[in-house]
């Protein structure tokens, strides 16, 4: 289950994706605290907006040491940036970097960042190359299969990357064209497990359950999995899926009661850092996406939506509860009925929405 990445012992290899708008501070910390995660991912960075100092940028790289081990996720166009850039996160004590190769979104192709890099293997290549010897921490790719279905670079790029010194090489299994549509192709994320020689590959998109997590392993080859989506909507999800590997059993949906701590556990985080106001503020679409499996949630979700203090969020559950126990069977259990039911690889599109954010298709 442990996993080395370049000279990074990590306790498994199972890892938290980048997610804009979502995989902040607070977030990182509920996943560590709820499952074997082996290593977080921050939202896409701007190099340039890093060297600057900008705040925004500063906040995405914000940590604190039980978030640990961390990577930072750097998307940019020029190779002296990045290199820069990668030495500040190194000094601030980040323990590895990504590079972002996947973006699809225009304003950042357009650019030559993003999905563009995967046009161009040897610019992205020069461009890791020189990360990677300014720096003594890991430096990952991440990347789709290719531009279009007429451009599947991945293998070749993966070899380039290989070559110059990526510690792991991420591959989300759709193309720049596809954005999140379709299915991820299993087989295109194996053809570069078998185009690389030693450097590990891991595997992305669709991982929604313990038993999708099985079957990436298995089609692929892949080394480790990267979950996006599927962990926001089940922050469970890794602490499930080892068990899973470990063991082949499924483990119990969380209570109600546990659902309800870990939220207002994930909004004191959240007021914690960023305070009150403005936490409460983002915690809104966070609620969001836990209430889907609570049941009949309506009155929650419409209260919710205008979330202003701490105090506020127990009034809003109390009310929930009681409304809520009109579904609630004898045994203390959501009738049958009202249940959601067991989500499966084929409810990403529908289920986990894809987030607003500068890499919005990612």
């Amino acid at each position: 289950m442990s996993f080395a990445l370049g000279n990074l012992q990590l306790r498994s290899n199972l890892f938290l994706s980048p997610l804009a708008g979502y995989t902040n501070l607070p977030f990182r910390l509920i996943i560590r605290e709820l499952g074997t995660v082996g290593l977080c991912t921050t939202d896409l960075v701007n190099a340039r907006s890093l060297l600057d100092r900008n705040r925004k940028a500063l906040e995405l790289v914000h940590t604190v040491e039980a978030d640990q081990p961390l990577a930072v996720q750097l998307y940019g166009t020029r190779a002296d940036e990045m290199r820069d850039a990668a030495r500040i996160l190194e000094d601030r004590g980040v323990q590895a970097l990504d590079v972002n190769m996947g973006c699809p979104v225009r304003k950042v192709c357009r650019n030559g960042g993003g999905s563009a890099l995967m046009t161009d293997p040897a610019a992205a290549a020069r461009m890791v190359a020189a990360m990677v010897a300014a720096v003594n921490i890991p430096v990952t790719c991440k990347m789709r299969l290719g531009w279009d279905d007429a451009h599947l670079t991945a293998p070749e790029l993966a070899r380039a990357l290989e070559d110059v010194g990526a510690a792991a090489i991420i591959v989300h299994g759709r193309t720049r064209a596809q954005g999140f549509s379709g299915t991820v192709s299993r087989a295109g994320i194996r053809a570069v497990v078998e185009a690389v020689r030693t450097v590990p590959v891991v595997g992305n998109g669709d991982i929604t359950t313990p038993q999708a997590a099985r079957r990436m392993f298995d089609e692929t080859g892949c080394a480790a999995i990267s979950i996006g989506r599927g962990a926001f909507y089940n922050p469970w999800i890794f602490g499930h899926t080892a068990q899973y590997l470990a063991r082949g059993t499924l483990a119990d949906e969380p209570s109600l009661d546990e659902r309800l701590a870990v939220m207002r556990r994930h909004l004191d985080l959240m007021i914690t850092v960023f305070g009150e106001t403005r936490g409460c503020q983002k915690f809104r679409k966070v609620a969001l996406q836990y209430s889907c499996r609570l049941g009949p949630r309506k009155p929650f979700d419409k209260a919710v939506v205008g979330l202003r203090t701490r105090a506020e969020f127990e009034e809003i559950v109390a009310r929930y509860r009681a409304w809520r126990e009109r579904f609630v069977g004898a045994d203390g259990q959501l009738r049958h009925a009202y249940r959601p039911r067991a989500l499966d690889e084929t409810d990403v599109e529908r289920a986990i929405p894809v987030p607003a954010g500068p890499n919005a298709q990612w």
